[in-house]
């Protein structure tokens, strides 16, 4: 394959092609927006893939990282001549809290061929080296305001492939981006950011509506910074101006300086949870991407969106495993409500949500932030959208998902959690593939027919799947077995209305 840069040489399997570790990007200046990458012209390989973002090890089992030269991408294609008709191509950018993760830890082979899509999968710069917003950072290398650099590295990863899709048989003119979790969040903020305008032209957001609030803490207090989710500037410059001080810059004259020439070890003790995208002020997101979907200020493409019908449980377990005490009983559990309402609107909270209706403390806990967060912003996101572009809304709802791969499992049943679709998806380190059994891979093969009609069409619908209607109004439920893939009123179902007005 020759790119718009110059030759690379992949790997052929038996029904497809891949092309990993392709540069879409020079090696980043630090906390500077991407340039294009340099010219070569022997050929390149492209059999490995480039390396991670400077990263710390993260609860899914990724690898830490120490690596600013990271801007890489990965392109999977069928086994076919590129002198077909064009495919469509989707665009994947990968979550784990924006903190974690890798392009090159999803292989979407399965996808690719089933579908008849061209997959590509991005690396974008993460925590602190990718979400660090401080005034002294702002001009020079960047050319936008500060805090963005990891969606500004998503954009020019999109930017590559409306230059490079022909190159491996892709359509330019057909890209869908799609991601989850963080990735979602990131798929969500790009629909309102103009500097990805014109770059794709379909989105599915996965349990990451950019339009979530109210994120607690391990103890039920509201998160300030909200951990994974969009921060207003004036608040993720306060954040970065005490990192900043307590890294031994806090002269904001010669803070750049400062900060640019500290070792990436010292950096990555501060890189942990809480770096985010910022919006407001101008730069990438001139607009809270929550006002900017309810302004109609978004590009107008047809939308998939949705979340796993127990998303908060993955939280709760990974809170536990980092040495949270378990909620024990009522009285913890309750002690627990009240700091995340308050002590008025907790016997409200209660009623809707008692605890001899759950199995366990932590089962009601999670039912009750997976609502209040996740199910209400999805539903927010639906309303904003739906009467403007095609939309059309899922739930991931196998109850009995496999948990992640070597990591412990939690005291309590982790049901439909969150991120526990990407085994349908991806063939990844994650998951071991081989524990999904034949109703769940029949359910895998119907999801990625949906995913990747939607990339052709802007429609799920085709003749192998149950019917998926249109619009905010209905949800379509997706679980394996006989009737798993149903449609649900899924905002009464996560009492959306209760949060709504409470």
């Amino acid at each position: 394959m020759v790119t718009d840069k110059g030759p690379v040489r992949g790997t052929v399997g038996t029904n497809h092609r891949e092309f990993l570790g392709i540069p879409y990007a020079s090696p980043p200046v630090r906390w500077g927006s991407p340039q294009p990458a340099k010219h070569w012209r022997s050929l390149r390989d492209a059999t490995k893939p480039g390396n991670a973002c400077a990263q710390n090890a993260g609860f899914f089992g990724e690898k830490a990282s120490d690596s600013e030269d990271c801007l890489y991408l990965n392109v999977t294609t069928p086994r076919r001549a590129t002198n077909n008709k064009r495919l469509p191509v989707m665009v994947w950018i990968h979550g784990s809290g924006f903190r974690n993760g890798s392009g090159a830890l999803y292989r979407p082979q399965e996808m690719a061929v089933r579908g008849d899509v061209i997959v590509v999968t991005v690396n974008y710069r993460l925590g602190i080296f990718g979400f660090l917003d401080h005034p002294s950072l702002d001009g020079g290398p960047a050319k936008n305001r500060s805090g963005n650099f990891g969606l500004e590295d998503q954009q020019a990863a999109l930017r590559w492939v409306r230059g490079n899709a022909a190159a491996f048989g892709g359509d330019a003119r057909n890209v869908t981006v799609f991601g989850e979790s963080a990735g979602g969040v990131s798929t969500c903020s790009q629909l309102t950011s103009p500097g990805a305008k014109g770059l794709f032209q379909r989105a599915i957001v996965q349990s990451g509506p950019c339009t979530v609030e109210n994120w607690p803490d391990w103890d039920g207090t509201l998160e300030p910074a909200g951990g994974w989710l969009p921060r207003p500037r004036s608040k993720a410059e306060r954040q970065g101006q005490t990192v900043a001080a307590k890294l031994g810059c806090p002269t904001p004259a010669t803070a750049a300086t400062c900060l640019r020439a500290l070792p990436r070890s010292k950096l990555l003790k501060e890189s942990e949870y809480g770096f985010a995208p910022v919006y407001g002020g101008g730069g990438v997101l001139p607009d809270s991407p929550k006002k900017a979907l309810l302004k109609g200020k978004f590009a107008k493409v047809p939308v998939m969106y949705g979340m796993t019908r127990d998303e908060y449980r993955t939280f709760e377990a990974a809170q536990q495993l980092m040495g949270v005490p378990p909620l024990t009983d009522e009285k913890d559990y309750a002690t627990r409500v009240r700091a995340y309402v308050g002590t008025e609107k907790a016997p409200k909270v209660l009623a809707q949500y008692p605890l001899r209706d759950y199995a366990s403390p932590s089962e009601a806990w999670s039912a009750l932030v997976t609502d209040a967060t996740f199910a209400r912003s999805v539903t927010d996101l639906g309303h904003s959208i739906a009467k403007r572009v095609p939309t059309y809304a899922y739930e991931f709802a196998d109850a009995h998902a496999p948990w992640v791969k070597n990591v412990e499992t939690p005291g309590f049943p982790t049901g439909a959690f969150h991120a526990a679709e990407l085994q349908y998806q991806f063939d990844t380190d994650y998951f071991d593939e081989r524990r999904l059994n034949t109703a769940q891979r029949h359910l895998a093969h119907q999801m990625m027919s949906y995913w990747t009609r939607f990339a052709h069409t802007g429609n799920p619908n085709g003749p192998d799947t149950p019917t998926w209607r249109e619009g905010a109004t209905t949800t379509q439920v997706l679980a394996p077995g006989k009737g798993g893939i149903r449609r649900i009123n899924f905002a009464k179902e996560h009492k959306y209305t209760f949060w709504k007005t409470l």
